[in-house]
């Protein structure tokens, strides 16, 4: 199996605070364990391309791009809102997040990969079609999404997102699309208080309450996520890989461990196989303890042979 690994070192670039929890040393910490646990070793690796303005506003409205690509003029700082930091750095490394899974797009599609993972930030769940929020700014995911429906004809596209906090942009973006299966775990209630819990025209959304084990996460995800999934025969997967579920990040409640990612993503790799010859792109969301976050990436991946 070849895996594609897709970065930049632009997104590094991407300062934020002291205090906040999406840095640099985030991207560092994923490559330390992987290159401890031999994985570099087996994996393809990519620049991310800058993504174009036409590939941002399939998803975004073209007024939005205009204001962010332009917010910085007269300033060096801008808060988008609480949360999502703007720098001199942060529309590089925003385009080069979302030119990243463009990228992965293209390897899978082209058979010159059989999967892929975006390393990247900043992450991109929390962006609205017309609004940055909670750390994001473009919405990764969505552009790639909305790249392999309009390059290369797809008809059914499936995105599992297991980050701890609801993927609202996302949502926002594909609610009531035919063509696309959102399936969405998060702990609920918790920020950013979206996500209604159940299924919803295209949406496969499971509330997940703050203490919920791995084995309660398993048992869920099988009885919600795969039927809908063997249902829908995707032609291609997008996991929004957040991993601040873990039992040691603070960004959550949840009790999940590593095990837990590479489990589902072991389950999402088998409906890959059956309907998707096996094409799944993955994106870094969420995870803010180094440790954890390092092992449950190697562990993803790894789920991803």
């Amino acid at each position: 199996m070849t895996i594609a690994f897709i970065s930049h070192a632009d997104c590094t670039l991407h300062e934020t605070t002291s205090y906040h929890p999406d840095t640099a040393e985030r991207l560092a910490a994923i490559h330390d364990r992987l290159i401890a646990s031999g994985l570099e070793m087996i994996m393809h690796f990519y620049d991310a391309p800058m993504v174009s303005v036409e590939q941002l506003c399939r998803v975004h409205d073209a007024d939005y791009v205009s204001e962010i690509f332009q917010k910085l003029q007269d300033n060096e700082r801008v808060w988008l809102d609480a949360d999502t930091l703007m720098v001199s750095a942060s529309l590089t490394a925003a385009q080069r997040g979302a030119g990243a899974v463009v990228k992965a797009v293209d390897l899978v599609m082209s058979q010159d990969a059989n999967s892929a993972f975006c390393c990247v930030r900043p992450p991109g769940h929390h962006a609205e079609h017309n609004k940055a929020m909670g750390f994001c700014i473009f919405n990764n995911v969505a552009v790639g999404v909305a790249h392999a429906i309009a390059q290369y004809g797809l008809e059914r596209v499936a995105i599992i997102d297991f980050d701890a906090h609801h993927g609202n942009g996302t949502e926002d973006i594909f609610r009531g699309n035919e063509q696309v299966l959102l399936c969405s775990s998060f702990q609920h209630p918790f920020y950013p208080d979206t996500g209604v819990p159940g299924k919803h025209d295209n949406m496969i959304n499971i509330g997940l309450a703050a203490g919920t084990s791995g084995e309660q996460f398993r048992q869920l995800v099988e009885q919600q996520w795969l039927p809908e999934l063997e249902t829908f025969q995707p032609e291609l997967i997008f996991i929004s890989a957040g991993f601040d579920g873990h039992r040691e990040d603070d960004m959550s409640d949840l009790d999940l461990v590593e095990e837990d990612f590479a489990w589902v993503t072991r389950e999402v790799k088998k409906i890959a196989d059956n309907y998707a010859q096996g094409r799944i792109v993955s994106t870094l969301e969420g995870g803010y303890v180094m440790s954890a976050l390092g092992r449950s990436v190697a562990s993803h991946i790894d789920a991803l042979l």
